[in-house]
């Protein structure tokens, strides 16, 4: 069992896949004297194509964890055409939250922030409306209003990018941030970008999915949690969930189970980015375990 009082280090691998990359792998932790403690590999058969996430004990390992980037490139990463990416357990990543004037997601986000639940620092919530202020006051979290029309939207965008970067913010999460991205927002946080959404999309899209749902008889309601993309809604999926509903169910019964499956989906996916157990790859999100 992990003990989380040790400081580990992660590292995210995908390559072409061939024979050996496992044992390359550890066997450069083991020369190093490095305690793996969680490893979890897999083959894209399709796109013959390698995905490992590893994780190991840095007491007693050889290598300084300022070099171990270098060490790993120049030995095993470059040799192999592995893509990587390293992370200390030890670093809490910083998240930036973006709401309009839904409030669920954003409560729920900080309670488990606040209770320790999740090891991640949260420098601002912007937001396009005031009305959750008085929320992020509560929390002690900086709280700035960037409104967004379409005569000021890239330059708007333009100043939440540079708030975002002079903060050093390593990912954003939209709580129900009820604005389209453009290309150019995205493209400045390629895959660190989370959303949710109700899974009706694109079969019940507009401002109201719950009651035309309703109105359609559906059986099945869900929430999806994804890395935004320049295509609408359409970028690697991280986390998903659904419920079975009836007849009986009124209007409000839906939004109210929505609203909670939103809630518990969003969550996951932030808890698998924090633990750096995502590997997106094209349009896919490979999960660990």
């Amino acid at each position: 069992m992990k003990n989380e009082a040790n400081h580990t280090a992660i590292l995210l691998i995908h390559c072409p896949d061939e024979k050996g990359l496992v044992a390359a792998v550890t066997d450069f932790l083991h020369k190093n004297n490095g305690n793996i403690i969680s490893l979890d590999q897999h083959v894209d058969q399709a796109e013959q194509r390698f995905f490992m996430r590893v994780e190991w004990e840095l007491e007693g390992f050889a290598i300084p964890e300022g070099k171990i980037d270098d060490y790993f490139g120049t030995l095993i990463g470059r040799k192999y055409r592995m893509e990587w990416q390293l992370h200390f357990s030890g670093y809490r990543p910083r998240m930036a939250i973006f709401v309009s004037r839904m409030s669920h997601c954003l409560y729920d986000i900080l309670q488990r922030c606040m209770s320790a639940e999740w090891k991640v620092e949260i420098p601002v919530i912007i937001s396009n409306h005031d009305n959750l202020r008085d929320i992020a006051g509560r929390f002690g979290i900086p709280f700035e209003v960037i409104p967004i029309s379409p005569a000021n939207k890239a330059e708007q965008e333009r100043r939440q990018i540079e708030l975002l970067h002079s903060l050093n913010v390593d990912f954003i999460v939209l709580a129900r941030y009820m604005q389209v991205l453009s290309d150019d927002f995205v493209a400045a946080f390629p895959n660190r970008i989370i959303n949710i959404h109700h899974s009706f999309l694109p079969a019940f899209k507009g401002a109201r999915p719950y009651h035309s749902a309703f109105n359609r008889g559906v059986k099945v309601i869900g929430a999806t949690s994804h890395y935004v993309t320049a295509d609408l809604d359409e970028g690697p999926i991280i986390e998903q969930d659904v419920r079975r509903i009836s007849h009986k169910d009124s209007v409000q019964d839906l939004i109210r189970i929505g609203k909670d499956l939103e809630k518990v989906v969003l969550a996951r996916a932030i808890w698998l980015e924090i633990q750096h157990k995502i590997l997106p790859y094209k349009n896919k999100a490979i999960v660990f375990d």
